[in-house]
């Protein structure tokens, strides 16, 4: 897994570069991301491990039935291992990066009050 990571992180879709260089860096709440992540048996899009929180670009071939089915199997087993999901579709990050971005920060939050909580 973590040679076709590697191999995915050489060839980034447009999208996850754009998205790539606003998480870099703990530009977000201080948070660090990593991109194309090994987790078990998959590789995610963004991972911050810390927060146990994945984020997955959705472009449009995950519109077709048998991939969405592939990517809810996906994500319960994922979250199985303790991680959170948030999708976002390709068109929200290149019409409105800003409002993906609060998105993303609002999500942090809530994991953080609830850790803080618990």
């Amino acid at each position: 897994m973590v040679a076709i990571a590697r191999d995915f992180r050489k060839t980034p879709t447009p999208t996850e570069a754009v998205l790539w260089q606003r998480l870099r860096g703990r530009q977000i709440a201080g948070v660090k991301f990593r991109r194309q992540q090994p987790i078990g048996p998959f590789v995610v899009d963004f991972c911050a491990p810390r927060l146990r929180l994945v984020i997955e670009i959705d472009g449009p071939i995950h519109a077709a039935l048998q991939e969405r089915e592939r990517d809810t199997e996906r994500q319960r087993l994922i979250e199985s291992l303790g991680f959170r999901f948030l999708r976002i579709p390709t068109d929200d990050i290149e019409c409105d990066l800003e409002e993906v971005l609060q998105r993303i920060q609002a999500q942090i939050i809530q994991i953080q009050s609830q850790r803080t909580i618990s």
